[in-house]
């Protein structure tokens, strides 16, 4: 189907080693990160923040495995739950509603994902939801809108549909974010068998995407003259995974952060048209151990920002910045939820070295999600069943 030979794709020529030289090498670099890791996160693990006291509080419990949520300006909560539900918390108590999605597919990691409010949610009432559409043997990533009136919402109307299937019910990505223009940014996976569609320009698998909200592209966007109209919507390629997307206004830079396989869990400050490597480059390997790929840098391919190996499994980010007032201590740093670290970790966007600090250790288990509130209270979202959203406030 989809399956192809991506290094001979590319023309890359491979160098030859020996088995026992290659399994040495590969052994040592393996050994060199993981101390490396070791002691930036002893050295991370120094600074403790926030600086600022703090108690929590319970906002939602008894859900279904939740993925993500907002708050609407009149103080409620919308949360989704992979099943394709929206639990709607108001005045302290829950409702639960079904969305009603044309095709959801609810398999593996796919189902209801992420929610964002448009950027004139408050006269439109409309809400954008990213969900997977389809069946075990062809499904894909889509867009839907709907109207919330308060206690429902509309019938939900897809605006963008990726264009490449796949057979698998992995890697949907399926974050999704407003830019300062209100073109809607979102990313694809690559679907995990298909990791070499990620290199394909004409393939929609392992991409960050950009539409208008009424799901037409725009004409800015890096690859809008390329032959092949799946390419037109492309804002960037080489992505593996990428569950985290915010954009930092203070220095007007979007960030993203993805999975990678067996470590090389990577944070990127995202560019048009900038390719990002993955499969051709990466510093993990695969789940079995394999080298994915002799490279750990190639020419026209950009190296993350951050590399966590082992892997955390970032999942959730939120940006805190400088207009927020609630915790000064965090300001200027991406807040992050992680599956296997079982942590909410705060990195340093402003000191150039992106400093890492295990923050609110109340937040424990598998997380799923975090948001921050225009006040600046940060709201953290358990994974799996019986989950719960907590709220961080200052005393």
């Amino acid at each position: 189907m989809l399956k192809m030979a991506w290094l001979s794709q590319l023309k890359i020529k491979l160098f030859s080693y020996s088995s026992k030289g290659l399994q040495c090498k590969q052994r040592l670099s393996q050994l060199a990160r993981w101390l490396f890791v070791g002691l930036f996160a002893s050295t991370a693990s120094a600074a403790t923040l926030p600086k600022e006291q703090y108690s929590t509080h319970t906002v939602a419990t008894k859900l279904n495995s939740p993925w993500s949520m907002v708050k609407l300006p009149n103080g409620s909560w919308l949360i989704t739950e992979r099943d394709g539900h929206v639990v709607i918390v108001k005045n302290n108590q829950q409702t639960r509603v079904n969305l009603n999605l044309e095709g959801l597919y609810v398999a593996g990691q796919g189902g209801l994902l992420d929610i964002v409010l448009s950027p004139n949610f408050n006269t439109s009432k409309e809400v954008i939801f990213t969900y997977a559409q389809g069946t075990a043997e062809a499904n894909r990533l889509v867009i839907a809108k709907a109207t919330f009136n308060g206690t429902g919402f509309s019938t939900p109307v897809i605006i963008y549909t990726v264009a490449t299937d796949k057979n698998t019910p992995q890697h949907y990505a399926g974050r999704a974010l407003f830019l300062p223009d209100n073109t809607l940014l979102f990313s694809t996976g690559d679907g995990f068998d298909f990791r070499e569609q990620a290199q394909v320009i004409t393939s929609q698998l392992g991409k960050l995407l950009r539409i208008n909200l009424d799901g037409t592209i725009p004409k800015d966007n890096p690859f809008i003259n390329h032959k092949n109209p799946n390419a037109h919507a492309v804002y960037s390629l080489g992505h593996r995974n990428p569950q985290g997307l915010v954009y930092d206004y203070d220095t007007e830079q979007i960030v993203s952060h993805e999975h990678g396989p067996a470590g090389g869990d990577e944070l990127n400050y995202l560019t048009p048209a900038t390719n990002y490597g993955w499969p051709v480059i990466t510093y993990g390997d695969d789940y079995s151990q394999a080298r994915i790929s002799p490279f750990r840098d190639y020419p026209g391919m950009q190296k993350p920002s951050l590399d966590w190996t082992p892997s955390i499994a970032p999942s959730g980010m939120a940006y805190y910045g400088s207009k927020h007032a609630a915790f000064p201590s965090l300001a200027q740093h991406v807040l992050i939820t992680t599956l296997v670290d079982k942590k909410l970790y705060s990195v340093n966007l402003a000191n150039g070295k992106f400093t890492q600090s295990h923050i609110f250790p109340e937040a424990t288990g598998r997380l799923r999600d975090v948001y921050v509130t225009t006040e600046g209270n940060v709201a953290v979202l358990m994974d799996g069943k019986d989950a719960e959203l907590m709220l961080v406030k200052p005393e």
